[in-house]
């Protein structure tokens, strides 16, 4: 018998090669977990096999990853991204679902699979595209705000479609009309349950959250700290779970709770590490999922559901944007962006597969195409401003006249010093230039924020920093 020891050992050792190989490349982290999944997995090299203590493994990963996205979730956030969240974010995943679930009815499938299918390529991938977007220097530019914003719906949507996966799986998948009483009732005490679990958490938790930190704060015991987040994060994953939901609910609950403490960020950094190296074995678990010889049999297949997933997903999205009055160019950046599947995709394919609610056969086939277009995501980031420009010429334009504003701005300036973003940090840089004596321009990428600035006699320009 496989010792769990050995396991991590191997894991370890490979994630340690593969990802110093692949940064080399500058290709992202996660490309080299799901390598490593699929090489040293039972459908390849055979170095791990695909047993309990390596689910368990996986698990973990996925409750501090919705623990990391419950420290996120901020009420002010969302109030201030009001439009694109609830807007644009809510319209691409109810569409693409309806989308999704239209088409597999269509094809055959029964509506539970389409219905599921349908969520699990809705979702995009919140961890690549939002490092990539940082690195980029694009976070803060119009299209990065939009795609954070969509990204954020589709993190609060996993919740909800948590729930129902499991109540799905009590009745029969092959059901008539008068089955419906049998799926329904389960969804809705799942849902009723999650509702009091939440508020009960959410009145009472809030408070107990601050006093019970507070107290241990006070100790100023570093590890005495992160022994008590672990306790909190794991003990109400656990709670969550003894009520019929799931690990990840409880996590994410977790992480609500704490985000409205004053310790937010200390806890953020403490627990980066256990949530990245735990991230990295679940994917390296979806990769040991993933059957080659299935996949190389399925290859049409599995090429047909990749185009229609980036183009046929990217369409709608783009489309979407168009609705909410976006502009042409930055529209498709918006959609090259969110086209390719995302890892909590893979959360609901694994917990969907699990439960029996997918066919194995159909599972490979999304499981391949969906890893294929993570991998294409960097690529897709990379040149959707060349491609927006040369799809719409106007997006060349609008570059274009940004710069030339800029430009006849800053023209009879000399010896000046250009700030980049007019944030709360770009603004009092630029009080600091002033009280020196150093001329300054600023740019920034936010429309409002540049009127305010030019109302108020500030020298500053709207553009890219990137």
């Amino acid at each position: 018998m496989t010792s769990t020891l050995y396991i991590v050992l191997v894991l370890l050792a490979s994630a340690v090669v593969g990802i110093a190989l692949l940064r080399s490349f500058k290709l992202p982290a996660v490309f080299a977990y799901l390598v490593i999944g699929i090489a040293v997995g039972p459908h390849a090299l055979g170095w791990v096999p695909d047993i309990q203590q390596t689910r368990h493994l996986a698990e973990f990963g996925v409750v501090f990853l919705m623990f990391s996205v419950g420290l996120e979730f901020s009420l002010p956030q969302l109030k201030a991204m009001r439009t694109v969240v609830f807007g644009l974010g809510l319209a691409q995943v109810v569409v693409t679902m309806l989308v999704v679930m239209l088409v597999g009815i269509l094809s055959g499938l029964h509506w539970k699979h389409a219905l599921l299918i349908g969520g699990i390529l809705a979702m995009s991938s919140t961890a690549i595209v939002s490092k990539l977007l940082v690195e980029k220097l694009q976070l803060g530019t119009r299209h990065g705000r939009q795609i954070i914003g969509v990204l954020l719906f589709q993190d609060l949507a996993v919740v909800p479609l948590l729930v129902l996966i499991p109540t799905l799986a009590i009745s029969p998948a092959a059901g008539s009309a008068g089955a419906v009483p049998g799926w329904l009732m389960p969804v809705l005490w799942a849902l009723a349950k999650t509702a009091i679990l939440l508020a009960l958490l959410l009145v009472f938790g809030q408070r107990l959250m601050r006093a019970w930190f507070h107290i241990v704060a006070k100790r100023r015991l570093p590890e005495l700290f992160m022994l008590n987040v672990l306790l909190v994060t794991l003990g109400l994953a656990y709670i969550t779970e003894i009520a019929g939901l799931s690990l990840a609910l409880g996590a994410f609950v977790a992480g609500m709770l704490i985000s409205e403490t004053q310790y937010r960020y200390q806890v953020e950094a403490n627990i980066q590490p256990f949530r990245d190296i735990l991230l990295g074995l679940f994917f390296v678990t979806i990769g040991m999922s993933l059957h080659l010889e299935w996949v190389a049999r399925a290859f049409v297949p599995v090429m047909l559901v990749l185009l229609a997933l980036l183009f046929g997903k990217a369409l709608l999205i783009y489309f979407l944007s168009r609705l909410f009055r976006n502009e042409r160019g930055l529209a498709l950046r918006v959609a090259l962006a969110l086209a390719p599947a995302g890892e909590f995709g893979f959360v609901l394919l694994t917990m969907a597969g699990s439960l029996k609610l997918i066919d194995p056969i159909v599972m490979q086939i999304l499981l391949a195409a969906m890893i294929l277009s993570m991998l294409m995501t960097p690529f897709l980031i990379q040149f959707s401003g060349r491609i927006a420009q040369y799809v719409f010429k106007e997006d060349w334009n609008l570059r274009a006249k940004e710069v030339h504003d800029i430009a006849v701005h800053s023209a009879d300036t000399e010896a000046h010093v250009i700030v980049c973003g007019y944030g709360r940090s770009g603004q009092n840089l630029v009080r600091f230039l002033d009280q020196e004596g150093i001329a300054s321009i600023a740019l920034d990428v936010d429309p409002q924020r540049v009127r305010a600035a030019a109302a108020a006699g500030e020298n500053v320009a709207y553009g890219d920093a990137s």
